[in-house]
């Protein structure tokens, strides 16, 4: 997810434990992938209001941890204010922080899985 600025485009990272990411999970039942994301999005940071602006396209990173796979769009947020609420399964948030951050410097602290995902959606960002 990305955010225009006065500085350019911040993309949002999520930090659990030393381990940042992109807002991510489990298509449930009965939902389509893009639906998922949507959803996850909003529970994970309560940004609700999304616009795909370049489409649906999508990338997939290889297998990790145990063969997961995890799928990647790119949409676009005026929201600043990122939540971080308590999973109700697990009884805290799922991540300890947020941030917005350039591009550049979201490459140097994600981990190569996630850099190329991140490098794919620069690209589409322009």
């Amino acid at each position: 997810m990305v955010r225009a600025t006065a500085r350019g485009w911040r993309v949002l990272l999520l930090r659990a434990w030393n381990y940042w990411d992109f807002p991510k999970g489990v298509v449930e039942a009965g939902e389509d992938p893009l639906g998922a994301a949507t959803r996850e999005v909003g529970e994970e940071t309560g940004i609700a209001d999304l616009e795909f602006r370049w489409g649906e396209d999508f990338i997939e990173t290889a297998p990790y941890s145990r063969n997961k796979i995890a799928r990647y769009y790119v949409a676009s947020t005026a929201t600043e204010e990122v939540k971080l609420p308590v999973n109700p399964q697990l009884g805290v948030p799922e991540h300890h922080e947020a941030r917005w951050c350039g591009f550049a410097e979201a490459g140097t602290v994600v981990v190569p899985r996630i850099g190329a995902v991140l490098a794919w959606a620069r690209e589409r960002v322009g």
